[in-house]
């Protein structure tokens, strides 16, 4: 036992060892609660269910952290057919003590099938329909549903009990005492039931008296005794001494008689006994109709949760694969720029989307694109001039514009002024002249800039910058 306050361990005496709390009064109720929850296992161990509930709930009065207590609870209303209570006992014992507790359990055993859940509800649904019908005095639709309510779940009590009282509602005494008996098996010692069957014994026992009675007076009334010499004649008092006319007479009236009760008393019975057998199939079919479309719902429910679920794996599977692919590109990079090939290094580099990266992989990308641009702007500079030289303007232009489009101001403005050159000497004249244009506004006052000026004034184009000062 532990101090209510600090968790210590106590000891006989009536105060806390470490804190000096009076747990005197603590002591005792914890005793009351242990007593009743030890009566409690005593009564559940020999099928006292309702004196095992009754018990625990006092243990539970006396101190409602008792967790062995509350899940014994559960356990007893669970085998007595009362799930929902069960399960509201072990949810609140998980809530006191969610770690090591037997209650998560049992909680998993139960909700982990789907199948038994739903059954489980069905009951309930059933059980409660069965209620309805009584109350509106629809006996016979109420035992139907209280069958199929058994059938489901055989050891709910107040099932059976309900289903006694209907039977004795409508005479049927030995139904109800087989009844009673189920009931007894799940719950021994149930006061209710035992109600119940001593009522449904004492009806027995006077229909037994009073038929053995009629019997007996029946018997007497049909017999004459007289003496004839020192012999007893016992007869019938209806005992005639019939010929062979009235034999014959008697038979066809008795075939007639027949005939009529047959006619007027035992076919209408068939016909209803059929018509009501027919009904209840009916019925039994729509339950079993609406259970298989309840099944199918929760099942194509299923299928399209699944099919999501799969969506979501190869759109996130996609995308995995994507990132693996920009991350050996950028492996394929570095490696080509350590190894020297800067021109394939640039040519991955271009190719590869870098907002994807985040954190230290980002900087990786930045630091590399940065050295690699520096790098391959010169290489390519440095061979569009060369072919620029060497007349071919060609490759010229198709370096320098990667040069220009990278850093128009390369080399002071010469990259922008040979691609202009080269541009004319292909016969460009648009694309010379925008770049002669742009060469006047980056080194204004320059040779450059004035021979760039002649050319857009030889082309048509229009002079959008001064040339003043001496380069």
């Amino acid at each position: 036992m532990e101090c209510y306050k600090c968790g210590a361990a106590l000891g006989r005496e009536d105060y806390c060892p470490a804190c000096g709390a009076d747990v005197k009064i603590y002591k005792k109720i914890i005793h009351g609660s242990n007593y009743y929850y030890n009566k409690g296992l005593e009564r559940a161990k020999v099928r006292d269910l309702s004196g095992a509930a009754d018990a625990l709930r006092r243990s539970l009065k006396y101190y409602k952290m008792n967790i062995p207590a509350r899940n014994l609870l559960g356990l007893v209303y669970f085998e007595m057919g009362e799930t929902v209570d069960a399960l509201g006992e072990w949810v609140i014992s998980k809530s006191l003590k969610p770690e090591e507790n037997p209650a998560e359990g049992y909680l998993s055993s139960v909700q982990s099938n789907g199948n038994k859940l739903d059954s489980l509800n069905q009951t309930i649904k059933k059980y409660n329909q069965a209620l309805l019908y009584c109350r509106q005095g629809s006996r016979d639709l109420a035992v139907i549903q209280l069958k199929k309510v058994l059938n489901l779940n055989p050891r709910l009590v107040k099932g059976h009990q309900l289903l006694a009282l209907l039977y004795m509602e409508e005479g049927k005494y030995d139904l109800a005492k087989k009844a009673l008996r189920n009931a007894g098996r799940i719950d021994a010692n149930n006061t209710t039931t035992l109600r119940y069957l001593r009522e449904v014994n004492r009806q027995l026992h006077g229909e037994q008296n009073t038929r053995k009675g009629e019997r007996k007076e029946k018997e007497k009334e049909e017999l004459v005794t007289y003496q004839s010499g020192n012999e007893t004649i016992i007869r019938p008092v209806a005992f005639k001494d019939n010929s062979a006319l009235s034999i014959v007479l008697n038979i066809v009236v008795g075939v007639v008689i027949g005939v009529l009760i047959t006619w007027f008393l035992v076919v209408p019975g068939v016909r209803q006994s059929v018509v009501s057998e027919s009904n209840q199939a009916v019925r039994e079919a729509n339950d079993i109709i609406s259970a298989r479309n309840q099944t199918i719902d929760t099942l194509e429910e299923q299928v399209s949760n699944l099919e999501t679920q799969i969506s979501e794996y190869e759109a996130n599977e996609s995308s995995t694969q994507d990132t693996i692919g920009r991350y050996e590109q950028l492996l394929t990079a570095y490696s080509a720029f350590v190894s020297g090939d800067v021109a394939g290094a640039a040519t991955t580099l271009e190719s590869l989307d870098g907002s994807v990266f985040t954190g230290t992989t980002a900087q990786i990308y930045q630091d590399l694109s940065a050295q690699v641009n520096q790098q391959y702007i010169g290489i390519l500079y440095q061979q569009g001039e060369e072919a620029y030289q060497s007349g071919n303007y060609q490759e010229a232009v198709n370096n320098l514009q990667r040069v220009v489009d990278t850093d128009e101001t390369y080399e002071n403005g010469y990259a922008v002024y040979y691609l202009a050159q080269s541009y004319r000497q292909l016969g460009q004249n648009e694309q010379a002249v925008t770049y002669y244009q742009r060469v006047m506004e980056i080194v204004p006052g320059t040779q450059r800039a004035r021979t760039a000026e002649q050319y857009v004034q030889e082309l048509g184009g229009t002079n959008t910058a001064g040339n003043t000062a001496q380069e």
